[in-house]
């Protein structure tokens, strides 16, 4: 039991999860002030199926920082079904928690959308830690969604449904295929090469 506690801790897989619960928290509560809003209108909850997602995201690729890549690479046991497992639970976990977070309207900015919009940037995350590192898989994926965020179109579907996918509603076909292979792409990049290794 001593091994596994240890490996957690090394991923700061405790710290992780404490964040992914408060993101969820912060979530509910913003969803619940914007449904009591006397202007409530379904698109209001855009901005926290975006931002939540965002956070959680970042906290998972954060975690995927390793501070003993080369002590990694000599380990007996190979690392990808490790990665996997990593990667597939903290994904599962701020799922569940985030879309418990946004009752009401499923079909349009509820947990469908929170769901996916988790996916697609946990791929995000994920492959820029394989690509760049962990400790900044979030700047990339902050800095598209804060693009998408201004220039995406207020009618959804069309060519937006794939380039702003983070703005469509739960059931855009389209959006759901971006994000899902952004989460396959970056999750198979990731639990092949690891996070690259970072100086310092």
């Amino acid at each position: 039991m001593r091994l596994p506690l240890l490996h957690a801790r090394s991923r700061a897989l405790p710290v992780t999860l404490s964040v992914l619960v408060t993101t969820a928290v912060a979530a509910a509560w913003c969803a619940w002030r914007l449904q009591a809003s006397e202007a409530f209108d379904h698109t209001a909850r855009v901005p926290v199926v975006v931002l939540a997602p965002l956070l959680a995201a970042s906290a998972i690729g954060t975690s995927l920082f390793t501070h003993s890549d080369e002590l990694d690479r000599t380990a007996v046991r190979p690392w990808p079904p490790r990665r996997l497992r990593q990667l597939l639970g903290l994904t599962a976990f701020a799922g569940l928690v985030l879309a418990l977070s946004v009752p009401g309207h499923p079909e349009e900015f509820g947990a469908p959308a929170m769901v996916r919009n988790l996916l697609g940037a946990a791929g995000v995350t994920a492959g820029t830690a394989a690509l760049l590192g962990a400790r900044i898989s979030w700047l990339p994926l902050t800095a598209y969604l804060s693009a998408v965020y201004l220039a995406a179109p207020g009618v959804p579907g069309g060519a937006a449904a794939v380039w702003a996918w983070p703005m469509q509603p739960g059931p855009q076909v389209a959006a759901w295929v971006v994000a899902l292979s952004a989460y396959v792409a970056g999750g198979a990049l990731y639990v092949w090469r690891g996070a690259r290794p970072e100086g310092g």
